[in-house]
């Protein structure tokens, strides 16, 4: 991570080419932008002293800004009690998205021909290109140990006893999280391949099985 006030790459540019249109930051280089508000106070997200959490307008995604040094990341840094954190992102920055884009059908105009829309969980494992997300600054778990947890969501969504977005919201390791997973519109080449045939090979509410690829193991879940 740069040492710039601003990161150039959010996370793991692996999965996909820095399209403009994109709405995924697991996938996508971004910038927060330049006017950003701080949301709640440090005590509140489980952040170490001088972090706390600003909002970009431009992504409508959060991102970590530490007030003493005038640096800003995308994902926590060192010290982050996770724990606290999820519960933070769960209870107020979901809210402050859904509000932000309910109502605008803005995403659905900028639909383009051959483009679908999905929602994605992701696993990470120490073999994954990026071994770090918002929800760990190090990821040290096997790509076995991924696995079985990600099975172990596949069947609680099987079951009907919770969604994918309601997963991904606080079990997901890309930034996408924050919006229930959702990728938003993409369209071919923007995705790593593996992810990409998955993909378009689903019809729309249909949901993926376990798709391995070099940011990780993903469900797959086709919105439009």
């Amino acid at each position: 991570m740069s040492n710039a006030s601003h990161p150039t790459t959010v996370t793991n540019t692996s999965l996909s080419s820095s399209h403009p249109g994109n709405q995924n930051q697991e996938i996508q280089k971004n910038h927060p932008t330049n006017n950003p508000h701080s949301l709640f106070q440090t005590v509140e997200t489980g952040l170490p002293d001088d972090w706390e959490v600003r909002h970009s307008q431009s992504k409508n995604l959060p991102y970590y800004f530490n007030n003493a040094t005038k640096t800003s990341r995308w994902e926590p840094p060192s010290g982050t009690d996770v724990d606290k954190l999820k519960i933070y992102m769960a209870k107020y920055h979901s809210q402050q998205q859904q509000q932000q884009q309910g109502g605008g059908g803005q995403q659905q105009q900028q639909q383009q021909q051959g483009k679908i829309r999905c929602a994605h969980l992701l696993v990470k494992h120490s073999q994954s290109r990026r071994p770090s997300s918002w929800r760990e600054s190090e990821i040290t778990r096997t790509k076995q140990e991924a696995l079985s947890t990600l099975q172990g969501f596949e069947r609680r969504i099987k079951s009907g006893s919770i969604s994918l977005g309601e997963l991904a919201l606080t079990e997901s390791d890309c930034s996408s999280a924050r919006k229930r997973g959702d990728l938003g519109y993409f369209g071919r080449g923007d995705m790593q391949k593996e992810f990409e045939d998955a993909a378009f090979a689903l019809k729309p509410d249909e949901i993926s099985g376990i798709v391995d690829t070099a940011s990780g193991l993903h469900l797959i879940e086709r919105l439009k």
